[in-house]
């Protein structure tokens, strides 16, 4: 595993110097430091566990259809990435009927929508509004409305409150689908308010914010509609804060994150945030799903790995 762990820092890196050059060197230091994090040693005797893999940005179709029979994910919730748009989702999902999950995008880093965020341009919603009136798309996102920049994605930081993200949840209403959202805790009380105005739309909370324990806790206590999605947080180290990943020791998930999950196994979900960068970087993501899984109750990982996104994207009429 350490030679994957190579090749996902040596990924990164390039990546990174390409984006931000004059921040290349701090970069390469973290990916050093990222490259001595231990890695997810799978049991070859314990079964993969099937699970609905909900956070995938899809580049390379043959790459995830190939990552999802190789580690258990029997569908995908599927959006776009930097090689495909909401109309690429439509044709795979047409070529592979019932394993993946479109959602429509619509999100601010995209510069095609950029300038409507901008000015909160009702088109934009009317646009939005007949791709969920096709019947093709079961969900919105994902909606980078507030996302710290990284390499290779602009810095957005959107009102959770303004016009068109209640737009946006306006029309989730409307048309009866969840949504997924990139929202950083600076702006967790936007958030909190646009949840408290939408208490009939579901959202799933993209890596649940990252935020730390205490907040995951009470966000979930204050907001029955919140699913909180453990895409990356189940990494064996994140590239961008150590403190990101729910892991203790890149392998053992923190005794006090697994008690919340317990506690609460109808509110979370999980996901690879694939990406196709890289096979080596894509097998360490799909690894950690199920080194997660792994850990949890039966019960409790029926619900995480497959129920609740099925609740979600397919809800009792």
């Amino acid at each position: 595993m350490r030679g994957i762990w190579m090749a996902l820092a040596a990924t990164l890196a390039g990546f990174a110097a390409q984006a931000q050059a004059p921040d290349a060197q701090e970069s390469r230091r973290q990916q050093r430091r990222a490259s001595a994090a231990p890695a997810v040693q799978p049991d070859p005797a314990t079964p993969t566990i099937p699970f609905i893999d909900g956070h995938v940005h899809l580049n390379d179709e043959a790459m995830q259809l190939d990552l999802m029979q190789r580690f258990g994910a029997t569908r995908a919730v599927i959006f776009w990435g930097r090689a495909s748009d909401n109309e690429t989702i439509a044709e795979v999902t047409r070529r592979h009927p019932g394993l993946f999950i479109p959602f429509v995008s619509v999100s601010p880093e995209r510069s095609l929508f950029r300038s409507a965020w901008d000015s909160d341009d009702p088109k934009l919603l009317a646009r939005l509004d007949e791709w969920l009136a096709s019947g093709i798309y079961k969900g919105i996102g994902e909606i980078s409305a507030v996302h710290f920049p990284s390499p290779g994605l602009n810095e957005t930081d959107f009102d959770p409150v303004g016009a068109t993200m209640r737009g946006i949840f306006a029309l989730a209403r409307k048309h009866r689908v969840p949504v997924l959202v990139h929202i950083e805790t600076t702006r967790m009380r936007e958030l909190s308010s646009l949840l408290e105005a939408f208490p009939d739309v579901q959202v799933i909370w993209a890596h649940g914010g990252y935020t730390p324990l205490f907040l995951a806790r009470r966000m979930l206590e204050r907001h029955p509609n919140l699913t909180y999605e453990l895409s990356a947080r189940t990494w064996p180290r994140h590239p961008r804060a150590p403190d990101y990943t729910i892991l203790r020791d890149g392998q053992h998930v923190w005794p006090e994150w697994l008690e919340l999950i317990e506690a609460k196994p109808d509110r979370f979900v999980v996901g690879t945030d694939a990406s196709h960068r890289s096979q080596a970087s894509e097998v360490i993501k799909f690894e950690s799903v199920q080194n997660l899984l792994r850990q949890l109750s039966p019960t409790t990982r029926e619900r995480v790995a497959h129920s609740n996104l099925i609740d979600l994207v397919e809800p009792r009429r």
